[in-house]
């Protein structure tokens, strides 16, 4: 059985210049009935949950520090955009999704899962 994960990719924008960027190179979009965080740093584009998955904060209303971390507005915990990790020793772990920037857009990845969620 192969353990590849599949994804549904949402088209989020027609390009990456639509998207409306706040100041600080974040902002909250809809896909697929869902709420996510996108954010820009140094020509990369990463989303993530809309949340923090420690005290609930915004993640856009927070902000990127010099490495590219995500800042939660609360307790300024920071996570890592590409794999989700939590950088400032607190434990937890981010949801993340893919993104690919297109000819015909920029899409976000949903994981698909099996009939029963553990296929």
């Amino acid at each position: 059985m192969s353990t590849a994960k599949t994804y549904k990719w949402i088209k989020v924008a027609e390009s990456t210049d639509d998207i409306e960027w706040q100041q600080n190179d974040m902002c909250v979009i809809e896909a697929s009935g869902k709420k996510i965080s996108i954010a820009k740093f140094k020509g990369q584009i990463s989303a993530f949950a809309y949340k923090c998955p420690h005290a609930g904060g915004i993640l856009a209303d927070g902000c990127l520090d010099a490495l590219g971390h995500a800042v939660c507005p609360i307790h300024r915990y920071k996570f890592e955009l590409m794999k989700g990790r939590n950088v400032s020793g607190e434990g937890y772990y981010l949801k993340i999704y893919p993104v690919e920037c297109r000819p015909d857009g920029v899409f976000v990845g949903f994981e698909e899962k099996g009939f029963f969620n553990w296929l």
